[in-house]
């Protein structure tokens, strides 16, 4: 990730794939390869690119499958993930997986972040299926968390979030800290145009990042950006970036990271004292055993007595790594006055096999950092533990801070103020114009606002979601104040949440009736109602509103033994699980009613199949007024025999009638398809035949010979 990639050094992040390169290889290739194994991704994202052009016919499918491969490998290092899903689609098409078959898993990877979860799904089932053994755990991860988060955005949040386009620039502006006590200072790491040093980083073709600030004024609009060090005590020609503060805020710890020239060694966390805007007793904190190690992304817990960091160790203080990049942690020795030098792993209520950055500590003392191995929407999420006790420095409960603090892209380096209001870092695009890059993000959550969803079914199938039905909202204690809207293919309405400026639709201490309505479709007169009075706390209304179809209802399937009306209920069918459905319909509309019609299929004589009929409707009847308690004025049962074969769709699409002459043709030629065929036309359906229904007032009246069966049967 080329955020991180200047702040801990690329080295964790993507596997190397070496180029076996030789004297003969053409000098593009040599370039290119050169390029790609330094990890030097921006100028190998082109010269690669131009070398996969070069090759055109000369080179073999397996030369163009591995340059392709590199192309999508520099764009994904860049986080460019559409053009990185593009490159590995070429691989694909050259089925360069047959060589390397983690394509599919990191095209999964950038599906996700494009918020292509199923075109995800299909890409990590194919890399199962070439590699069942490989990557077991962050595949299964990465699918589950395909199918909780697909719908992430489906909801609209509490918290408002904002791009801070007066402090972002063009290039990589990440990582915010609060400096000052009242959260109208931050500190901030950018690679800006004006950032220490004339050179550029050839991993990400950016400025060496350096250490600014931005202050705000009341209303929360930035007053000002600029370096918090042009002398080169702290800004330097190496990477400078994500800062915490002690409690005083007296003492800052910053990471440093070597340039391209020290690329060998890893990155450091240094310490330095704050005496007014000056930076004293600057020095390196010895954190690791191995100059090639990186540590980096300080974390001072609220008591000063506990650094937290992440680090790319394999071992330390009898603690072991549990995979990519860990945090670990370092506690202060009051008496002595130093930090402990043995760092030790915050073990897996933490840390997974992916990689875990960017901790931080919370208003009420919670832990947040930033990972891809814990289940998410995509790349790095944010995550939040809470504190175990006021006392303690330990922390429980780790769970995903959910939309929208993250999305498809990276989220990271939470920057939380009071709960309420604060600052991270994200890599969504703000716009349709703009390109993937880290930038800082504000949240807020506003006092008392409410919002408005409405989802409109088909009744008795919530499932069955209802597309352009139209949903009228009024507000019954306001003055002639009403608004409506259309259901999309969800069967959800548009949000009703901001109007504009600011203006709510749903307002403190009013009272609103909705209505949904369809043609096809008869009116709920009922609706649904909400009230904001009494309410002391934001609120997101979910209204689900039912509609009754005109016309059939087709039921779940009902079976009977040949020539009888009692209900099969065993492995094969569930009849009851099935005339539930009826029992649900009537119970939660208690105004409607219906004529309950069965079928036979065409064997045996007209005679014989109306008398079956007629008993299984009965069977019906009863099961619904003597078991479910319905009354029986609201149902009219009735059989059908024959006389009414079903429809069914061939093979082909084309939609035919099920008669007996049809269903025939195939006595001999397919016994199966002439059994189902026959099964499709034994069915139980219901018409509705009013929606008024009222106990009170309604002079119906239920035959008592819907509850006789008519045996035996005649021929």
């Amino acid at each position: 990730m080329r955020h991180l990639v200047n702040l801990i050094v690329a080295l964790f992040f993507c596997s190397a794939f070496y180029a076996q390169q030789t004297k003969q290889d053409p000098k593009y290739l040599r370039e290119a390869n050169k390029a790609f194994d330094a990890k030097n991704y921006f100028d190998a994202s082109k010269k690669c690119q131009a070398a996969f052009k070069k090759l055109g016919t000369k080179g073999s499918i397996k030369d163009k499958g591995a340059m392709a491969f590199k192309v999508a490998e520099s764009y994904r290092n860049l986080e460019i993930y559409d053009k990185a899903n593009e490159w590995y689609s070429v691989c694909v098409e050259l089925k360069y997986f047959n060589e390397k078959p983690e394509i599919y898993f990191l095209k999964g990877e950038m599906q996700r972040m494009l918020k292509d979860f199923d075109g995800a799904v299909k890409s990590y089932n194919e890399f199962k299926k070439l590699s069942p053994n490989a990557r077991k755990q962050e595949v299964e991860t990465a699918l589950a968390a395909c199918e909780k988060y697909k719908d992430f955005d489906l909801n609209e949040p509490k918290v408002v979030v904002k791009c801070e386009t007066k402090i972002n620039t063009k290039n990589f502006d990440m990582a915010p800290a609060f400096y000052d006590k009242k959260g109208k200072v931050i500190y901030f790491g950018s690679s800006r145009d004006e950032s220490f040093g004339s050179e550029r980083d050839p991993i990400t073709g950016e400025k060496y990042m350096d250490l600014y600030m931005a202050t705000f004024d009341d209303m929360g609009n930035p007053t000002g950006v600029k370096s918090i060090d042009s002398k080169g005590i702290i800004n330097s020609a190496q990477n400078e970036g994500t800062v915490c503060f002690d409690s005083k805020k007296k003492t800052m710890f910053f990471t440093r990271c070597p340039n391209a020239a020290k690329a060998s060694l890893g990155c450091d966390i240094w310490r330095a004292d704050i005496n007014g805007e000056e930076y004293e007793n600057i020095e390196k904190m010895k954190l690791k055993s191995d100059s090639t190690i990186s540590v980096g992304h300080p974390c001072l817990t609220e008591d000063g007595m506990m650094l937290i960091f992440a680090s790319d160790m394999k071992e330390s203080g009898g603690t072991k790594s549990l995979g990519g990049m860990d945090l670990w942690y370092v506690t202060f020795d009051k008496k002595a006055k130093i930090w402990d030098s043995v760092p030790k792993n915050m073990g897996p209520d933490f840390n997974t096999s992916g990689n875990e950055l960017f901790p931080s500590i919370g208003p009420k003392g919670q832990l947040y950092f930033a990972s891809n191995g814990w289940p998410g929407i995509g790349g790095m999420d944010i995550f939040e533990a809470e504190r175990v006790s006021q006392t303690e420095n330990k922390w429980k409960n780790t769970v995903n801070k959910g939309y929208p603090f993250n999305s498809p892209g990276n989220d990271y380096a939470m920057c939380d103020f009071d709960g309420k209001s604060g600052f991270f870092t994200s890599e969504r695009k703000a716009g349709a114009a703009v390109e993937y890059a880290p930038e800082i993000w504000s949240f807020s959550t506003p006092p008392d606002l409410y919002d408005l969803k409405v989802v409109v079914y088909e009744v008795g199938k919530k499932n069955k979601r209802i597309e352009g039905a139209k949903v009228d909202v009024n507000c019954t204690t306001c003055k002639d104040l009403k608004w409506d809207g259309l259901t999309d293919a969800k069967g959800s309405t548009v949000k009703w949440a901001d109007k504009s400026k600011g203006v709510r639709y749903i307002t403190v201490d009013n009272d609103y009736q909705i209505m949904a309505s369809k043609q096809g479709y008869y009116e709920n007169k009922k609706g649904a109602k909400i009230t904001t009075k009494g309410l002391d706390q934001s609120q997101s209304f979910i209204i689900e509103i039912p509609l009754i179809p005109i016309g059939e209802i087709r039921t779940p399937e009902v079976r009977y033994p040949l020539d009888q009306w009692s209900f099969i209920n065993d492995a094969t069918c569930m009849s009851n699980d099935s005339l539930k459905f009826l029992a649900d319909l009537l119970t939660e509309n208690p105004n409607v009613t219906i004529d309950l019609f069965s079928h036979t299929d065409a064997r045996d004589t007209e005679i014989h199949n109306k008398a079956l009929s007629d008993n299984r409707a009965k069977a019906v009847y009863k099961y619904l007024v003597e078991q479910k308690g319905i009354d029986p004025r609201r149902i009219r049962p009735e059989g059908k025999g024959e006389s009414d074969p079903a429809k069914w769709k061939d093979e082909t699409g084309k939609e035919v009638v099920l008669t007996e002459e049809y269903i025939n043709q195939f006595k001999t030629s397919d016994k199966a398809k002439f059994e189902k065929l026959h099964q499709i036309n034994r069915r139980t359906t219901a018409k509705i035949t009013s929606v008024d229904f009222d106990p009170a007032t309604s002079k119906i009246v239920a035959d008592p010979k819907w509850k006789e069966f008519t045996s035996p049967l005649p021929r």
